[in-house]
C-alpha cells in the first residue's frame, strides 16, 4: 500500500508514514473489505462451477447407461460404460465438494478456506474455467496475510 498524502510505500502494520507523518486511518478496513468481497465472489463462482459440474456429470451418467449399453451388445468395447460411469461419479463427487465449499465462502466457514485452497489446485487441469477459477482461488487465499485476515473474517461471521 502507499501512502495517500506523499505515495511512499507503507510498511505492512504501520500506523504513520515514515515521509509524511501522516496518520493511516482505515487502511486495514480497507484491505480487509476487499478480501471479503474476493471471498464473497469466489464462493459465488465455485457454486457456479460445481452445478455445471454436476450437470456434466448427469449427462455422462445418463449416456453411460443408455447408449453405451446398447452400443456394447453391438460390439463396443465393454469397459465404455463402467469408465463413463466412474468419471460421472468422480463429477458428482467434485461437485457436490465444489458446492459445499462455496456455500461455507458465502457464510464465512473456517473450514472453506483450506477446501477452496486444495479443490483450487485440483481443478487447475479444466482449461480454461477450472484454470482460471484455480489460479483466482489461489491469488486470493494464499497472498500475503490472507490467512490471518479470513480467521478475522470467519470469526465476525
Amino acid at each position: 500500500m502507499f501512502c495517500e498524502a506523499c505515495g511512499t510505500e507503507l510498511q505492512p502494520g504501520s500506523r504513520v508514514c515514515s515521509k509524511c507523518g501522516r496518520e493511516l486511518i482505515g487502511y486495514e478496513e480497507i484491505k480487509r473489505d476487499r478480501l471479503a468481497r474476493h471471498v464473497q465472489l469466489l464462493g459465488i463462482f465455485w457454486v457456479t462451477y460445481s452445478v455445471l459440474h454436476l450437470i456434466g456429470g448427469l449427462a455422462l451418467m445418463v449416456l453411460a447407461n443408455t447408449l453405451f449399453v446398447h452400443l456394447r451388445s453391438e460390439g463396443a468395447p465393454s469397459f465404455l460404460q463402467p469408465l463413463m460411469s466412474m468419471i460421472a461419479m468422480f463429477l458428482f463427487i467434485k461437485g457436490a465438494l465444489g458446492i459445499a465449499t462455496g456455500w461455507g465462502l458465502l457464510v464465512r466457514a473456517a473450514w472453506a478456506r483450506v477446501m477452496s485452497i486444495i479443490l483450487g489446485f485440483l481443478s487447475m487441469v479444466n482449461v480454461p474455467f477450472g484454470t482460471a477459477l484455480g489460479i483466482y482461488t489461489v491469488w486470493v487465499l494464499l497472498s500475503p496475510g490472507a490467512d490471518v485476515e479470513y480467521s478475522a473474517l470467519a470469526e465476525r461471521g
